[in-house]
């Protein structure tokens, strides 16, 4: 995977796929981020980022769950990718291996 950098952006809208997984399309992705982080992200953004992320290899996409409130309209949801779900793990274990490394803060769980 060198070479595969995501942004902070990419790596939450990535967990919120991973979270969510068969339910993980664009609105369902914007307000799960909204109700865990408190944080407005506009739909286009989110559309956006996940397709730099399917253009990436880390997530993949399908058209289902048409229903007769969204007037047959199919959704499209994404799913973490194994290339995804790798680089995930990555991003975690550095992550880790910084905040384990501080010297003189206690951090709590």
């Amino acid at each position: 995977m060198k070479g595969t950098n995501i942004g902070e952006l990419e790596e939450l809208i990535m967990l919120t796929v991973a979270l969510i997984y068969d339910e993980a399309y664009g609105v369902a992705i914007q307000n799960e981020i909204k109700s865990r982080c408190n944080r407005s992200i506009s739909i286009s953004t989110v559309h956006a980022t996940l397709a730099r992320l399917e253009k990436k290899g880390l997530v993949e996409s399908r058209y289902d769950g048409a229903t007769s409130s969204r007037g047959g309209r199919r959704k499209h949801i994404f799913r973490l990718t194994k290339s995804g779900q790798e680089l995930l793990l990555l991003v975690k274990q550095q992550r880790d291996s910084i905040w384990d490394a501080i010297p003189g803060i206690a951090f709590e769980s």
